[in-house]
């Protein structure tokens, strides 16, 4: 694997890293309620699309072993361009069911 490769798996990983902790003992009311977690939040899932979509040019076949990448690249382009019609909830279920799969698939790579 390519050092560029591996930086950005290292970047994405530390991002899941973050949310996890940002949002460790939270449940969606405190999400919703709490803009400074939702900012933490969306900006670690836009790291994670960027540097996804930033792998899946440089090293596709180790990308493809992400489960879902280009619905996460896709999610990322939704939170730079769509800012102002962010869901929450589909940020908060992205926390919920999204992260662990994906922290699963970096464990694996």
């Amino acid at each position: 694997m390519q050092l560029k490769s591996k930086k950005l798996i290292y970047d994405i990983s530390q991002a899941c890293e973050k949310i996890s902790k940002f949002s460790n003992k939270k449940d969606w009311d405190d999400y919703r309620s709490d803009d400074l977690l939702k900012s933490g939040v969306e900006r670690q899932f836009e790291i994670i699309g960027e540097a996804l979509n930033q792998l899946s040019k440089i090293d596709l076949a180790t990308t493809e072993k992400i489960n879902n990448y280009q619905q996460i690249i896709s999610f990322r382009n939704i939170l730079i361009h769509g800012y102002a019609d962010i869901d929450d909830r589909l940020v908060w279920s992205m926390i919920e069911t999204k992260l662990p799969t994906l922290i699963e698939d970096l464990a694996l790579l």
